[in-house]
């Protein structure tokens, strides 16, 4: 891999939002690898918001905390989605007064690698979006199912709602935080993994601007996938609501 662009300790600055459950295995070594990448920048913070792992990964957090002031627990004690994770995230961005707001998976599914070029973007778009299906993106350890699901959702959400974007259901992105304030969140209705197409729909409807920084996505090597039937399902049914919302 190329090396990094460097990345300023001055002007905006940006809060890594990592939501979690049953990351135990995962999320020390992840927070460390976002300090790596990102050369320890004071540019960053990190917040873990975790619903009440039963594995410790609250705990492992805490441990981190002892010698990185910049890393942040939200400890919510219980399961309550995906969607309500980004949005205490977004909500604790702002009141932390950063101008801009990663969300990532904390499996390794996204690697820290790719914060840097994302981050470069940044200035100038509203949305940066960590991309598999752009040229230079890529997907590793999938089998054929899930890629046939993943493929299929992109296009339907780029048929269905007229998106843009090649990879609308990524959840690696940059927002800027004032995007995320102009288009009214509480508007937002889905709560799991559909979370992430309808925020980037009412962006692109807000007239945000897009920009796709291709990355190679690794299947997670530890712990289990959170995605289930009933989430496929409510996500099919995002499309349909949105695109008669329209109207």
């Amino acid at each position: 891999m190329n090396s990094a662009p460097s990345i300023s300790s001055t002007g905006p600055t940006a809060l890594i939002v990592l939501p979690t459950f049953n990351e135990v295995e995962n999320i020390a070594a992840l927070i460390q690898g976002l300090r790596s990448a990102t050369e320890s920048s004071p540019a960053f913070e990190i917040l873990v918001v975790d619903d009440g792992s039963p594995d410790g990964t609250a705990d492992a957090v805490r441990e981190v905390q002892r010698t990185d002031p910049g890393v942040h627990l939200l400890d919510r004690g219980r399961k309550l989605g995906l969607g309500t994770a980004y949005r205490a995230g977004f909500d604790q961005a702002a009141e932390r007064g950063h101008e801009f707001v990663f969300t990532m998976d904390a499996d390794f599914s996204h690697s820290p690698d790719h914060v840097p070029e994302m981050w470069r973007l940044a200035p100038e778009a509203d949305v940066v979006i960590g991309s598999r299906y752009v040229p230079g993106g890529g997907i590793s350890n999938w089998p054929w199912h899930r890629k046939v699901l993943s493929s299929t959702a992109n296009l339907l959400a780029r048929t269905i709602l007229w998106m843009r974007a090649h990879d609308c259901t990524s959840g690696f992105r940059c927002y800027r935080l004032s995007t995320l304030q102009r288009i009214d969140l509480d508007r937002i209705q889905s709560t799991g993994y559909s979370y992430l197409t309808e925020v980037l729909y009412r962006c692109q409807r807000a007239g945000a601007r897009i920009r796709e920084s291709p990355i190679h996505f690794v299947d997670r090597l530890r712990g289990k996938s959170k995605i289930s039937k009933r989430e496929i399902w409510k996500a099919m049914w995002t499309l349909v609501r949105l695109r008669f919302s329209r109207r």
